[in-house]
């Protein structure tokens, strides 16, 4: 899998909260890229262009090129630290990939049609569990989503983790503990508009 997303990242030598207070001052981003039988190292990154990338859903489940003072590795994002009161990136996580060992990744999952759904004409509302799954598979073949189709769903029905179509070499991380693990990821609910019984005047 290519990437089409690219950090530019320096490597920084000094640790600590008052060295990251002091990038974060200077419009910067503290992180660290670890993994792949390598020593960790720390970076800053412009806090700028870390916003523009976070902007796409595609970033957390995508191999990423993280050029380091020059040179490119291949990670991917394992942590998002935010500021609780204020728009601010506080730290970023990476994960160096190697393209020939398996990986482990969040991954989003897209409903589709939810409202010409079975269900959803009858005027049901999908109950979403989950909203993102747990992968396991070669970097190039992680999708970017997973596609959950709720054409058939109706009223009262579910689709599980072990309904979920998957792209060719992945699996699901969840699945692998167990039948007792094959969780909900959406639900057909009846809306109350759709089990009301309509009143009669009886005036």
């Amino acid at each position: 899998m290519s990437s089409v997303f690219e950090f530019v990242a320096e490597s920084r030598k000094s640790g600590g909260k008052s060295a990251a207070r002091g990038l974060r001052r200077q419009g910067k981003v503290p992180a660290v890229i670890y993994g792949g039988h390598v020593d960790p190292k720390m970076l800053e990154l412009s806090h700028n262009e870390v916003v523009k990338h976070l902007g796409h859903e595609a970033v957390y489940s995508h191999v990423l090129d993280i050029s380091i003072d020059g040179k490119v590795e291949k990670a991917v994002l394992k942590a998002v630290q935010r500021h609780p009161a204020k728009f601010q990136i506080m730290h970023l996580d990476f994960q160096r990939v190697s393209m020939s060992e398996q990986l482990k990744v969040h991954v989003p999952l897209h409903f589709i049609n939810e409202h010409s759904s079975v269900g959803g004409k009858k005027g049901g509302v999908a109950a979403h569990s989950l909203v993102d799954v747990e992968v396991t598979c070669l970097p190039a073949n992680l999708p970017e989503f997973i596609e959950v189709d709720l054409a058939k769903l109706d009223i009262g029905e579910s689709i599980h983790l072990s309904d979920l179509v998957l792209p060719k070499g992945v699996e699901l991380v969840e699945l692998s503990h167990g039948p007792e693990h094959d969780l909900p990821v959406v639900s057909m609910m009846a809306s109350r508009v759709s089990v009301e019984e309509p009143t009669e005047n009886k005036e």
